[in-house]
């Protein structure tokens, strides 16, 4: 096994860890959470985005929707959900596009 597979390994098993005790033991989860942060920063490993966006961007805590943060989906302007950290107020913008296909807006045409 490579560092990379077994940095990842570790990331998913300390993720599973926290979402599992963020219940009974929210210290103890964001333990966690730092110690897989830590972990990617050292092997130069991205969190999988799945992952990354079940950390405060501002805090750097373990957040669950509905646990400790709350998951709002906005349509004006450009639709887009909005993710807001039930412990130090920061909130995340997650834009809802749609891919865009080739030919559409911006894109390429041949000719």
């Amino acid at each position: 096994m490579s560092v990379r597979e077994i940095a990842l390994e570790r990331i998913r098993r300390l993720f599973t860890l926290a979402i599992e005790v963020i219940h009974e033991h929210p210290d103890l989860a964001d333990r966690y959470v730092e110690i897989a942060r830590r972990i990617s920063m050292r092997t130069k490993v991205p969190i999988p985005r799945e992952y990354r966006r079940l950390i405060c961007r501002h805090c750097k805590r373990f957040i669950l929707p509905g646990v400790n943060s709350r998951v709002r989906i906005q349509g004006r302007r450009e639709p887009h959900v909005v993710i807001t950290c039930l412990r130090c107020g920061g909130y995340m913008r997650i834009p809802l596009r749609r891919k865009r296909r080739v030919g559409e807006e911006g894109g390429k045409l041949d000719g």
